[in-house]
């Protein structure tokens, strides 16, 4: 198994989730810009619409998208629980939380990151942003330590990646105590240090 991965972007969840579960995996870096894998491949043939990440089985199927790949390596070791089984609540809000963070906040931050963004859009987006951290501080309000009770899952790092990003644009977490506690909580597991490490941002 091979995950197709970009520094610091949002593969770095689908990257984490596999240090989680336990797969034997690799991993191969990609340059978005240039198209171009570490190893010197064309990525759009691996991937035809030049996105991040993209999880290649051992079959040679190809899976893209993250929320997707997230979901396929949760449920490639049910017994240890990163994605509740299929048919309960707990289920459907996992998901409801991993397509909150594809739909709302990692929307959000692309004119952010955008070159072709002017100054104002940017501003604009990163208004957006952080009225996504302000829900999300709400959700936490009640003192849970993931997202879904008290079980870290997919959506768990999903998120964290996305508000972690904060750091990349000097965004002070202090003004959302609880998703600041929730960003650390994460932080420390050992998985997500190994992985730090792997990508360079330790």
């Amino acid at each position: 198994m091979k995950l197709y991965y970009k520094s610091g972007a949002c593969s770095l969840a689908s990257h984490l989730m596999l240090t989680e579960v336990g797969i034997p995996f690799e991993i191969e870096a990609v340059d978005t810009a240039a198209g171009r894998t570490e190893s010197g491949k064309n990525y759009r043939d691996i991937n035809a619409n030049g996105y991040v990440p993209t999880l290649e089985l051992d079959s040679g199927e190809r899976i893209s998208e993250g929320a997707a790949v997230l979901q396929y390596i949760a449920d490639s070791n049910p017994a240890r629980a990163y994605a509740p089984a299929p048919g309960t609540v707990e289920r459907a809000r996992v998901q409801q939380f991993v397509n909150y963070a594809a739909t709302e906040l990692h929307k959000s931050w692309a004119p952010v990151f955008s070159d072709s963004s002017t100054e104002s859009e940017k501003a604009a987006a990163m208004a957006k942003v952080k009225s996504k951290f302000d829900y999300l501080e709400t959700v936490f309000a009640d003192g849970r330590a993931y997202l879904v009770g008290n079980t870290f899952s997919v959506a768990d790092a999903y998120t964290f990646i996305l508000v972690f990003w904060a750091n990349f644009k000097d965004i002070d977490l202090s003004g959302w105590p609880n998703l600041s506690a929730f960003v650390d909580r994460i932080a420390a597991r050992p998985a997500t240090k190994s992985v730090f490490a792997a990508e360079g941002l330790a």
